[in-house]
C-alpha cells in the first residue's frame, strides 16, 4: 500500500474532503489529489500540520499505526481498541451492535 492511498484512508477515516484537508496542508486541491495519487509525495511542513488534526502521519509514511494512549484502560482494553481501529466501517457497525447486546447481559 503506497503513501497516497494511506493518506487517502487517513484523510476519509478523519472525514475531511480533499480541499479541507489541502487547506489544512497548506496546499492546493490539485497537489493533495496528486499526494493522494501517488503522483507527489508530502513534504515535512504539510505532514506536520495534517498530523495536528489527528492525521496518523507514522502509519501515512510507514504503514505501522501509531500507538495511541488510551488513558486509564486496561491492557486488553487496549487491544480490543487497537483492534477495532483495524476494522472496516462494515466489521465496526458489527462489533457495535454485538457490543451494545452483551452489554446488557450483566454479571
Amino acid at each position: 500500500m503506497a503513501i497516497g492511498y494511506r493518506l487517502k484512508e487517513e484523510r476519509s477515516r478523519l472525514g475531511f474532503s480533499q480541499t479541507d484537508l489541502a487547506r489544512v496542508g497548506g496546499v492546493g486541491k490539485t497537489t493533495q489529489i496528486n499526494y493522494e495519487k501517488g503522483e507527489r509525495s508530502p513534504d515535512a511542513s504539510y505532514l506536520a500540520a495534517v498530523a495536528e488534526i489527528g492525521v496518523d502521519v507514522l502509519y501515512v509514511v510507514s504503514g505501522q499505526r501509531q500507538p495511541q494512549a488510551h488513558g486509564n484502560l486496561s491492557a486488553e482494553e487496549s487491544l480490543l481498541v487497537e483492534r477495532y481501529r483495524l476494522m472496516s466501517t462494515e466489521a465496526r457497525a458489527t462489533i457495535n451492535s454485538v457490543s451494545e447486546a452483551l452489554a446488557t447481559f450483566r454479571k
